[in-house]
């Protein structure tokens, strides 16, 4: 067998796409060192300035008309809208794939995200290329936006997005529900109080995280001033991103506040104050809340946005793992809720029993089988 060339294909859009896809990439190069493995954000301006356009306005639409982005996403699921959104994506970004395949001539590319996907299957169509087309969904339920004719293998979170392609007539040998790719690192952490002590956090403390993402959405600076009414002395850690007015607030905050509160601006240390903390309060993204549950952390999850965030939060909460914090509702009820009694006990062990660590593992040794596979 030749030296076989995959290229992955994910989106800046959100940070889980992004991950999602290195978890995988780190596996391959694990099992097929010899391999050529490229991986490409199609959302970045290196790729394509009409997608980088795309993705700003995605993030506006975010960010000031979410109500508008929630008509969308209900529109493209819909068997009509699905298909008139995802034709216009297939046309507009082909290019972009046309370029890719030129320049890399993949044997399987794999899409962390539907826009590259529906581009790459119309691309395929048209010009009859034979490199494999691999997807990895990365959220906990099942929107039309993913699903395109002619894939060769999908990878889903959970059975029941397996068994609704089934009956939606997909051949079950190309669907695996093996969970969503976190690093396989995480295992490797030191233990809880070992980090605390390296941190030198208060001890006694319950620690709690807040996170936003990378660009610290969520409200955290308000948050941590509902908090302050707690009268037990917490220990926050604090993730602000790339927001540099939410982490001068932070500080602001925490030079007046009774709780011990520590603050990062964009962080590699994600991983280990996950593992030092016995809360994670966030917005519920599919990869932050796949992450949690490897490492048994309970979460309390407050404004999903529309759609598949929303759905995400469902899966958590139905499961046992996370308190979804409903508008109206106040957080520092919410929080002192959870700090009595065994109830944080009892959700640590749902988040470990809806974990699945080796996703990025089974993935890749599919996508290593299929490519011995080939002539």
């Amino acid at each position: 067998m030749g030296k076989k060339r995959i290229l992955i294909l994910t989106a800046s859009i959100g940070a889980g796409h992004i991950k999602a896809a290195e978890a995988v990439a780190a596996e391959l190069r694990e099992l097929m060192p010899e391999a050529e493995l490229t991986t490409v954000d199609f959302m970045a301006s290196s790729t394509s300035r009409l997608h980088a356009f795309m993705k700003q306005f995605y993030l506006k639409m975010l960010a000031f008309v979410p109500n508008l982005y929630d008509v969308f996403y209900r529109l493209s699921g819909e068997d009509s809208g699905g298909s008139v959104i995802q034709g216009s994506f297939s046309h507009t970004m082909e290019p972009a794939i046309h370029s890719l395949v030129d320049q890399y001539d993949p044997d399987l590319i794999l899409c962390t995200h539907p826009f590259p996907e529906s581009a790459a299957v119309y691309f395929r169509t048209q010009h009859e290329s034979r490199f494999l087309l691999d997807v990895v969904m990365t959220d906990y339920c099942l929107h039309r936006i993913w699903l395109c004719p002619g894939i060769d293998h999908y990878f889903m979170a959970i059975p029941r997005m397996r068994e609704e392609m089934i009956r939606d007539g997909y051949e079950p040998h190309r669907l695996s529900a093996c969970g969503i790719p976190v690093d396989a690192h995480l295992q490797d952490l030191p233990s809880k109080d070992d980090i605390r002590r390296d941190m030198q956090l208060p001890k006694g403390n319950p620690v709690i995280l807040l996170m936003g993402g990378g660009l610290g959405l969520g409200g955290i600076d308000a948050t941590l001033r509902e908090l302050e009414k707690l009268p037990q002395q917490l220990t926050f850690l604090v993730i602000a991103g790339r927001n540099e007015r939410l982490l001068a607030r932070v500080h602001a905050i925490a030079a007046s506040s009774h709780h011990h509160i520590r603050v990062w601006g964009y962080t590699d240390e994600v991983h280990r104050l996950m593992r030092a903390s016995d809360l994670l309060i966030t917005k519920p993204g599919a990869l932050t809340m796949s992450e949690a549950f490897a490492f048994g952390l309970p979460l309390l999850l407050h404004d999903p946005i529309p759609g598949p965030e929303t759905q995400n939060a469902a899966y958590a909460t139905r499961h046992g793992a996370a308190v979804w914090l409903h508008p109206g509702e106040k957080i520092s009820t919410a929080v002192r809720d959870l700090l009595r009694g065994e109830r944080l006990s009892l959700m640590r062990r749902c988040c470990l029993a809806c974990a699945k660590p080796q996703a990025a593992k089974d993935i890749a040794q599919t996508i290593v089988r299929q490519l011995n596979e080939l002539p």
